[in-house]
């Protein structure tokens, strides 16, 4: 399923982020750890059920600006996409 930008994603029952003073950062998810770094980090700290994909999307073009928009665009919803198969987040 590829999000469409209108959603609000937000981290699945079970899932959360280890504290930000614990490094590495991690997405601690049942029977899983998922270590994160730059831009997946970004993303999953965003993921508060509260912002839209467009919402993220637009924070992470203005943080990335030197990056390709449509590329930061396709990147974020690529990784999303694979934070939901993987059970790690829902989309509201």
């Amino acid at each position: 399923m590829i999000p469409a930008l209108h959603m609000r994603p937000r981290l699945a029952p079970g899932c959360r982020l280890n504290e930000k003073s614990q490094a590495p950062r991690v997405l601690l998810m049942p029977e899983r750890v998922l270590r994160l770094n730059g831009p997946s980090l970004e993303i999953v700290e965003r993921c508060d059920g509260e912002r839209t994909i467009q919402q993220i999307i637009s924070e992470l073009q203005l943080l990335y600006s030197k990056a390709v928009p449509e590329k930061v665009q396709q990147d974020i919803l690529e990784y999303l996409k694979l934070l939901h198969d993987k059970r790690a987040i829902n989309f509201e």
